[in-house]
């Protein structure tokens, strides 16, 4: 199984944050994981509280593990809320699932890992974490 490598992890954080100053986004974080979901890459832009982390990966680590963005996963967990608070308890706690957690797939469409943007609203956080993905290549699932 193929997985995201470091350059594309860098392509990814660095995309984000383009596409954060273009739209005048409030500081990002950035997290990128594997197809496992242990993580690759982390930055944080100046401004950005350092608490981030663990938002931007329990974004990621939701997505990687239920295999969906986290536009599915929020949806899910409004409809589903119990089934979700269960699947947080078997995780440790460690997904947060809402917009801004983005699967990431090869161009062959295979799950390579996922993504997780913290900073803004949780829609712009996607749209940049989108745009990082697409500027590596890269398929973006929100």
């Amino acid at each position: 199984m193929a997985s995201i490598s470091l350059n594309d992890a860098r392509q990814i954080i660095h995309g984000t944050f383009a596409k954060g100053q273009e739209l005048n986004l409030r500081p990002l974080a950035v997290v990128v994981l594997d197809d496992g979901g242990h993580p690759i890459a982390f930055e944080r832009q100046n401004g950005c509280s350092p608490g981030r982390f663990k938002v931007a990966e329990g974004k990621a680590y939701g997505c990687v593990m239920m295999g969906m963005g986290g536009e599915a996963f929020s949806r899910r967990a409004e409809t589903h809320a119990h089934f979700v608070l269960a699947l947080n308890g078997a995780y440790d706690g460690k997904l947060v699932p809402v917009p801004g957690g983005i699967l990431v797939r090869s161009k062959a469409g295979e799950v390579v890992g996922a993504i997780g943007v913290t900073g803004d609203t949780s829609e712009n956080d996607a749209a940049a974490g989108r745009a990082g993905v697409e500027a590596a290549g890269l398929i973006a699932e929100t």
